[in-house]
């Protein structure tokens, strides 16, 4: 009896994972993607170096994540066309006896995306928006904090846009 035990346990056991795939689940409509082409984004907004920030973070995103290569424009299944569309600062927190005067900011940014299959350009395999925010301290130069924040911000909104290509959602 105790020899026909550890067989059917070990079925058991090896049974419940028969249905798992290695490897990310992509969108049914992107199954046959492997690779992506990533020009250099557009921007609607003045700030120094948005398009190569831009561009970089998406890029690094789909680099981390693994699910798709990056191709160059002869050679890919689907080009993917990114703008940053709009940077808006909102105040988190004032000074004590200055409501007026900030000490903390909210930079969101929002990213509008489409993607294109090559051989047909009239029809977008997916498109959409991506929003991220980032907060910062305001400082005596606040330029070059606005700088320093608007990568961390980017980062979190090319994560958004591989998220919903990669997973669906």
């Amino acid at each position: 009896m105790k020899s026909f035990l550890l067989p059917l346990f070990c079925f058991i056991a090896l049974s419940s994972c028969a249905g798992y795939r290695l490897g990310g689940q992509k969108p049914d409509h992107l199954t046959s993607l492997k690779s992506i082409y990533i020009p250099l984004a557009k921007s609607r907004v003045i700030f120094p170096r948005a398009e190569a920030l831009t561009t970089n973070s998406v890029v690094d995103s789909f680099v981390n994540d693994g699910t798709y290569k990056i191709g160059n424009a002869s050679h890919s299944d689907a080009t993917l066309f990114v703008t940053l569309t709009s940077l808006n600062y909102r105040q988190v927190r004032s000074s004590r006896f200055d409501s007026l005067r900030s000490e903390e900011l909210e930079m969101e940014v929002t990213l509008g995306w489409t993607l294109i299959d090559p051989s047909k350009p009239g029809s977008p395999l997916d498109q959409g928006t991506s929003r991220e925010r980032s907060r910062f301290f305001v400082s005596k130069n606040l330029q070059t904090a606005r700088a320093d924040a608007l990568p961390d911000a980017l980062e979190g909104a090319a994560q958004r846009i591989v998220s919903r290509l990669s997973n669906g959602f």
